[in-house]
């Protein structure tokens, strides 16, 4: 009776335990190493060359794999075409100006590593691990990214308003979206950092550069004498929609801490950059970045850590994808 309780006993726990692995995605660092031995190497060559031959490929790549990682997790979804029977992710309004250099780099990578491991490596870690290596290239933080990641078996334009953080939201809607996903305020103002580097369009910030109140022309965050030069910078961008800035004036091409600087002295592009530096929840942080850079660079490396594993698919959930712009057949 002992004997059979015990294999029992034995039994459920073997089966929660099997359970629990299926709900627990088992990534790791080294997850290519006998599968794809080439992988890093292959990545490194791809992304490299990208980024000599195309500079605004880093910032595009990030902010291609934030838009990617907030809708429903880190599972290369954005990277979907849509077809005449489906409109995906990329084709969302607050998606259409991801830059084409993100798309491209992972494009190249998928390419290259097909040619090495047909149908080992999925789109999702390409992306994630191109993000890293690119922050890297930049001057950013070294941070680890665990591999494994599937590929989405699903990608909706119709879910995506409201699940993206915009510039112009308040801070409040702002930090919903990203509490409601496990990050805390300081994360917040850490990954608000990935705008030391890249551009914005000018229609994203007109409405606070144009015609702002009846007391001034511009939201009076802004540096008077900058407020006018962006003013000059944007002028035709009713006409020419493409007319973008620099996120950091100061340190465009260097993925440093003079984002947080650029704010404490009005040199701020965006509604929300603008927040960060007024809203209490978050000035802190803020002048702590803007004077410590290794601080930075150490909440900035543990947020893109964290956030490279959210929501990520494994095992049924997700497939390998032969092409990354298209599901499987």
């Amino acid at each position: 009776m002992v004997l059979k309780l015990l294999f029992l006993v034995s039994l459920i726990l073997l089966f929660s335990t099997a359970a629990h692995s299926q709900l627990q995605p088992i990534l790791s660092t080294n997850y290519y190493q006998k599968k794809c031995p080439r992988f890093e190497q292959i990545m490194q060559d791809t992304t490299t060359n990208k980024q000599i031959a195309s500079p605004t490929t880093a910032a595009a790549t990030l902010r291609l794999f934030f838009h990617d990682c907030f809708m429903g997790g880190c599972d290369a979804s954005v990277l979907i075409s849509s077809t005449p029977f489906n409109k995906a992710e990329r084709d969302a309004d607050i998606n259409l100006s991801l830059p084409g250099d993100g798309f491209d780099v992972v494009v190249r990578a998928k390419a290259a590593i097909e040619l090495a491991c047909p149908g080992v490596v999925s789109c999702a870690d390409i992306l994630a691990f191109a993000t890293r290596n690119l922050v890297l290239m930049m001057g950013g933080p070294y941070y680890s990214v665990k591999l494994g990641r599937k590929d989405s078996l699903i990608s909706k334009a119709s879910y995506v308003e409201g699940n993206l953080p915009r510039p112009t939201m308040p801070m409040n809607q702002i930090i919903q979206i990203f509490t409601s996903r496990g990050f805390s305020i300081q994360e917040i103002v850490a990954l608000s950092g990935a705008h030391t580097i890249g551009f914005s369009h000018c229609k994203e910030f007109s409405s606070i550069l144009y015609n702002y109140s009846r007391n001034g022309q511009s939201d009076q965050s802004y540096n008077p004498k900058f407020a006018q030069a962006l003013r000059n910078a944007c002028a035709d961008y009713n006409k020419n929609p493409t007319l973008s800035v620099f996120n950091d004036v100061m340190s465009p091409n260097k993925f440093d801490n003079m984002y947080y600087q650029n704010l404490q002295k009005g040199l701020g592009i965006l509604s929300s950059d603008h927040a960060l530096n007024s809203d209490p929840r978050t000035k802190g942080y803020v002048e702590l970045y803007a004077k410590n850079q290794n601080a930075f660079f150490v909440a900035f490396a543990r947020a893109m850590e964290k956030l490279s594993v959210y929501g990520v698919k494994t095992g049924r959930r997700g497939e390998i994808r032969r092409r990354c712009d298209a599901f499987n057949n």
